[in-house]
This record gives C-alpha cells, sequence and structure tokens, in this order.
C-alpha cells in the first residue's frame, strides 16, 4: 500500500508539474513578436483528414481527392493528429496560419467550385463544420498551445461569397449571416450592405476597393451595421485564443476602415496581424510599402517573394538582384523584420516543379529561414508538392515524411532562429557577391549568422571575406546537408580561403548574451493611450528600469531581461521614439515610428463637392488630429478618390479617425512638386460617432 501510495503521489507530481510547463510555456509565447518564429500555411482541407464524420456529402465532396476544386476532407483534427504525433513539432514549426475558419457557403457554383478553401463566408460567428465545431476550433488551440505552437486564422472581411445582381440561383447570392440571423445578399440589400459598382479591373486603386473582385459580393465597409459585425466577429476569435491574424486582400479595401479594424483587434487582444498585398512578378508599388508602414499590420512580403523564385526557381534573375531587393526594402518598409516572407503559397505556382532538382528548394528554404522577415513554409513545401496553377497547387498531403532534406533544412534552421537573435532582429549586410554566390551576414549585439550561397553548378574559391564572426571555428549549422564547409576565422574577422561546393549552402554562427540593452522588436506599432505594448530584446537586465514613449514614462506591466511589457501613456498622438533606460542606468538603443493614437478609432467617409482642380492636383485632407496629420500638409491623408462612389468634382475618402471627438479640418489642393492651395476660410467642424461609421459632406470652400 505504502508503494502504491508513493508512485500515486509521483505520479500525481509529475502529471502536475507537466501540466504547470504547458502552461508557463503556453503564456511565454508573444504573440505580437514573430521574429523568431516559423510559420507554417495549412490550407485545412487539404492536410489530413483526423475525422471522416465531419466530410460534407453530395456534390461538393470529392472523396478521394480527384476533383481539385471539391472539398477533400481536411479538418482540425488533422491537424491536431499532426502536432500529437510530432510531425509538425519535429519539423521546427512554432505558428500555423490555418483557413479562415468561419461558416462558409454550402452550395456549388456554377463553375463547379466549392469554398473548401474558406474565402467564401457566410456566418462569421459560426464555424465551417466541414473543418469542425467549436469544441474542435478549442481542441486545436489547446493542442498547439500546450506544444509551443501559436495558431493564425484568416480573416477575410473584404466579400462574402460568389454572386449575380441578376441571378439570385447563383450560389448562394452572396448571403451573409449573424449568428445565423439573416443580414442581407447581394440581389437583396435594402440596407446597402454591399457596394454595387460592378467588377474591377484593377486599372486603379480605388477601382480595386470599391468594385467586386471577380465576381465576389464586396462589402460596403462604410457601412455601420457591416462594420460593427465584423469588429464584433473578429473578437469572437481573439476570445477563442488566436494568436495571429492573416487579412486576406487588403489591397481591396479602404485603407482607413483597416486602420480602425486593427485598432479594434489591438485594444482588444493585440496579436500580430498581417494582411495580403498580392504584387505580381517583378511588381513594386509604393502604396504596398505605405500601407505596411501606416495600417498597423504587416504584409506578406511579395517582392521578397517573387524575387527569391526569380533567383532559384525560374533563373531570370541572379544575387545581384536579390541584394538590391534586401537593401531597398529595408529602407521602404519601417519594420522590415516584420514582413512575412514565403517562397510559394495557394495564390501562386508550387517553388518544386516536376522537371526542376528538389536541391533549388532546398537552397531557397535556406534563405527564406535566414533571412529577414517572419518565414512562412506552404504545407507540403517540404515534401516537394508540385503544381503550376490553382488548385493543382493545392493538392491534399500524401506523405509526411521526416526525412527529406527541406524538412531537415527547416529543422535545423528553426532551431537557430529560436536560439540566435540575430536572426530575428538584425540587419542584413552583404558580405560577398556575384552573379551565383551571396555571402550575407545578420547582426544583432553580439550575435552573428552568416549564409553563404552558390546556385551554380560549379565550384568557387571563396577569398578576401570578412565577417563579424569573432576568431575561430565555425562548423556548418546544416551539418554538411547542402554540401557546405566549416569555416576559419582569424584575426578582425578574417576568413581563410574555402572552396564553396556547386549548389551548395552553409550556415555559420556566434551567439553570446549582449549586456548592453538592445530592443529587437515593439508591437504592435500603434496604438491608443492606455493600450498594451510588447517590447522584445535583450540586455534588459531582471530590476525593473523604465521606458520612455518620447518624453513620458510608460507604465510597467512586465520586465524580464528580454521582455517588457508597458502601456501606452497620455500622450497627444503623433508619431514617437520609444526606449528604455535599465535599472543600472544604461540606456537602449532608439527604436522609431511609434505612433499614438488620439484615442479609440472609428472609420469614416469625408466628402467635398465642387472641388475642381488642375492637371497633377489632387485633394488631401488634414486637420486638428495626428490621425489628419495635424495640419502638417506633408502628412495630409490622400490623395482622395473621384471616380466610382462619387465623380469629379466631388471627392471622397474613409479615414480612421478618433471616435466622439470635435474635429476641425480643411481640404488641400497638391500637385506632384508638393504645391498646396488651401482651402479658403474658417475650418470645417464635425463631431465624430462613438461607434460603427460615418459620412460628412461638404462643399469646397472659395
Amino acid at each position: 500500500m505504502k508503494i502504491f501510495l508513493k508512485t500515486f503521489a509521483l505520479t500525481f507530481l509529475y502529471l502536475f508539474l507537466s501540466s504547470t510547463f504547458v502552461k508557463a510555456k503556453s503564456k511565454e509565447m508573444d504573440v505580437v513578436d514573430y521574429s523568431k518564429d516559423i510559420i507554417y500555411q495549412i490550407i485545412t482541407d487539404r492536410f489530413d483528414d483526423g475525422d471522416s464524420s465531419n466530410n460534407p456529402s453530395g456534390n461538393i465532396f470529392s472523396p478521394n481527392c480527384t476533383d481539385l476544386h471539391k472539398y477533400c476532407g481536411g479538418d482540425w483534427q488533422g491537424i491536431i493528429d499532426k502536432i500529437k504525433n510530432g510531425y509538425l513539432t519535429d519539423l521546427g514549426v512554432t505558428a500555423l496560419w490555418i483557413s479562415q475558419p468561419v461558416e462558409n457557403i454550402y452550395a456549388l457554383h456554377p463553375n463547379g467550385y466549392t469554398s473548401y478553401h474558406g474565402y467564401w463566408s457566410r456566418d462569421y460567428k459560426r464555424t465551417n463544420p466541414f473543418y469542425g465545431g467549436f469544441s474542435d476550433f478549442d481542441q486545436l488551440i489547446k493542442t498547439a498551445h500546450a506544444n509551443g505552437i501559436k495558431i493564425i486564422m484568416d480573416f477575410a472581411p473584404n466579400h462574402s461569397s460568389p454572386a449575380s445582381e441578376t441571378n439570385p440561383t447563383y450560389a448562394e447570392g452572396g448571403a451573409v449571416y449573424d449568428n445565423g440571423s439573416f443580414i442581407a445578399n447581394y440581389y437583396n440589400d435594402p440596407g446597402n450592405i454591399f457596394n454595387h459598382h460592378g467588377e474591377t479591373d484593377f486599372s486603379t486603386y480605388e477601382d480595386s476597393i470599391y468594385r467586386r473582385l471577380f465576381d465576389l459580393a464586396d462589402y460596403n465597409l462604410n457601412n455601420s451595421k457591416m462594420d460593427t459585425y465584423l469588429k464584433e466577429s473578429i473578437k469572437l476569435w481573439l476570445d477563442k485564443g488566436i494568436d495571429g491574424i492573416r487579412i486576406d486582400a487588403v489591397k481591396h479595401m479602404p485603407l482607413g476602415w483597416q486602420k480602425s479594424f486593427t485598432n479594434e483587434i489591438y485594444s482588444h487582444r493585440p496579436v500580430f496581424t498581417f494582411g495580403e498585398w498580392f504584387l505580381g512578378k517583378g511588381e513594386i508599388d509604393p502604396k504596398n510599402y505605405y500601407f505596411a508602414n501606416e495600417s498597423g499590420m504587416s504584409l506578406l512580403d511579395f517582392r521578397f517573394g517573387k524575387t527569391i523564385r526569380s533567383v532559384l526557381r525560374d533563373h531570370s534573375h541572379d544575387w545581384y538582384d536579390f541584394h538590391e531587393m534586401i537593401k531597398e526594402t529595408a529602407k521602404k518598409y519601417n519594420e522590415v523584420n516584420d514582413q512575412v516572407t514565403f517562397i510559394d503559397n495557394h495564390d501562386m505556382a508550387r517553388f518544386t516543379t516536376e522537371n526542376s532538382s528538389k536541391r533549388f528548394t532546398d537552397m531557397a528554404l535556406a534563405v527564406l529561414m535566414t533571412s529577414r522577415g517572419v518565414p512562412t513554409i506552404y504545407y507540403g513545401t517540404e515534401q516537394y508538392l508540385t503544381g503550376d496553377y490553382d488548385p493543382i497547387n493545392r493538392k491534399p498531403m500524401r506523405e509526411f515524411d521526416k526525412t527529406t532534406n527541406s524538412y531537415q533544412v527547416i529543422n535545423k534552421l528553426s532551431a537557430l532562429r529560436k536560439s540566435n537573435s540575430a536572426l530575428g532582429y538584425g540587419d542584413t549586410k552583404e558580405r560577398w557577391i556575384n552573379s551565383d554566390v551571396y555571402i550575407y551576414e545578420r547582426t544583432f549585439g553580439n550575435n552573428v549568422v552568416v549564409t553563404a550561397i552558390n546556385k551554380a553548378n560549379h565550384a568557387y574559391s571563396i577569398s578576401n571575406l570578412y565577417t563579424s564572426l569573432p576568431q575561430g571555428d565555425y562548423k556548418d549549422v546544416l551539418n554538411y546537408l547542402l554540401d557546405g564547409n566549416n569555416l576559419s576565422v582569424k584575426q578582425n574577422g578574417v576568413v581563410e580561403s574555402f572552396q564553396l561546393q556547386p549548389k551548395a549552402v552553409a550556415v555559420w554562427e556566434f551567439s553570446k548574451p549582449t549586456k548592453e540593452a538592445l530592443i529587437g522588436h515593439v508591437g504592435p506599432m500603434k496604438g491608443q493611450p492606455g493600450n498594451t505594448i510588447y517590447i522584445s530584446g535583450e540586455g534588459f537586465g531582471k530590476q525593473k528600469g523604465s521606458v520612455i514613449v518620447g518624453s513620458k514614462s510608460a507604465e510597467i506591466l512586465n520586465w524580464s531581461n528580454t521582455n517588457i511589457k508597458i502601456k501606452i501613456p497620455e500622450i497627444d498622438s503623433g508619431v514617437y521614439d520609444i526606449l528604455l533606460k535599465t535599472a543600472h542606468g544604461s540606456q537602449s538603443n532608439v527604436y522609431k515610428n511609434f505612433e499614438v493614437l488620439t484615442g479609440k478609432q472609428v472609420s469614416v467617409r469625408f466628402v467635398v463637392n465642387n472641388a475642381y482642380t488642375n492637371f497633377g492636383e489632387n485633394i488631401y485632407l488634414t486637420g486638428n488630429v495626428g490621425e489628419l496629420g495635424n495640419w502638417n500638409t506633408e502628412k495630409a491623408i490622400g490623395p482622395m478618390f473621384n471616380q466610382i462612389v462619387y465623380k469629379y468634382p466631388t471627392w471622397y475618402y474613409e479615414v480612421s479617425v478618433p471616435a466622439n471627438k470635435g474635429l476641425e479640418y480643411k481640404f488641400i489642393k497638391k500637385d506632384e512638386s508638393g504645391s498646396v492651395i488651401w482651402e479658403s476660410g474658417t475650418n470645417h467642424v464635425y463631431i465624430t460617432p462613438k461607434q460603427g461609421t460615418d459620412t460628412v459632406i461638404v462643399d469646397w470652400k472659395q
């Protein structure tokens, strides 16, 4: 009996400690800073069928996935199973980006398509039953968190589902519901829930916002009912425990509404949020950078993805082009390390082709995992899945092989991202380059990672290489998996000459704790007084110091050597520097471009009539709060639109402004050289709504 009691006590103690450890591990996960994370993107229906009882029936289901336009059976239980059996944890994944979990339409599209991908929303407050119910989702969150994995949900607030204004039997007509209660559909829309301006031809930014994306019923986000519904919905999923949000089609929604939407998220429960601003091959769009810097969210980095594909997949560019992209994006993005990088995803051809060497996939993954940004692996890339177009690029997973080279590359470099903060927070410096070879270095404090890659079919002799690695011998982190070599570094960073083999990748690293306080990440980078902000880095010390926002001290909610949590102090709206002072009096680096908002945000459409302009002039808006530029014409909002919802000489634009606030504002004319013409007379005066949206219409004052 004594032995039994002793055994029982030890078992109970083990279970208690294990449970405590799991809870602690879950609490330690930073849901704002993803700098050291590896995201794994899953199309839920195509990953694994863990529960066949929730599979669809009838003409929307393809039992053996022979018809890739239909449901194939993948669900949340399948993801849970692959976490539990170690496939995802051994890969090194620390975040899962899953398909939008909300209820989608059940109807078959006239062309034979279904909503297996999750983007044809029906009810944002219910689950897609073919993925599982809320209890299954709860179990997914619980299992993921117990294994140190974050859950990112896809969210599509731009549209509901395919619809026709003239054919009520077209799929489900874009119908949208609020927890089962019908709101509207596209052909029966008395409340103006949807935009009715036709289909976009993508000719202008305005056209792509206010017209339909293909045949998808496009939301009117200036509608208060829709605004409230979408914000309530995302808070429901935040309360379910999600750790991140990927927002679909941000290029096709008003920036002002999206700023108010991210403010709603960050005021409720801040999590890492990033959007999809699609760029074609070779496309560079200044509005992409502007959006990333102003919206409050990061972006999928299509510029990175398209460039690495052109170098290692299409072989149409070289490493000079890649490094030029690295340099330019470092200047254009305020938070370049927060942009979400990838080599392929569900909206493009798979990286691996039927005729290409798998080695190029391995090489691209190695560059992805050691470059700046948050690396994202598209499900099955580690198994060399192929497919040149939708839906062939969304094949089901058939193999879960842990022995592939790509699986091993991800495994080894995910461990390095966790242990060496140079990869999460560091800058990028080119150390040796030609068309075939690229050797680059990432540094943060005393932490250094050097990556060398040779895409040629012949070896290169590397000489005259200098790095920040201290003197010593360094083993290839990849353990020669990609024919890398060891490195010998002499005094002053001089590297002994070596041969870099054909199609080889080598990674070398040095890591040592930084004693000086170094801020590596702040997030979210926008918020109102009282909101919670997270600061990550090294050398903060164990004793509480102080954090200064602008010139004002912030309330410290939590302090450790690598993570600090603060409240934004009561301070005027504007853009500020952040720095911290340790308990021992040392001061950190300055972290720039943190935006303090006036208060809770709402989206308002500002309209001005009779604003006539000369060729090259546009209308902008400025006013008495930071959200309107604080009367600074260089920070004025615009250029405003004048072609679709209203037509010239009437101009309009949605703007995120403080709720329940008296505003004073004016419109200005600005030309390409920056010359400004102000409205005459007194300022326009307007009190914003407490919640929802609004439209304010005035005449240009001559």
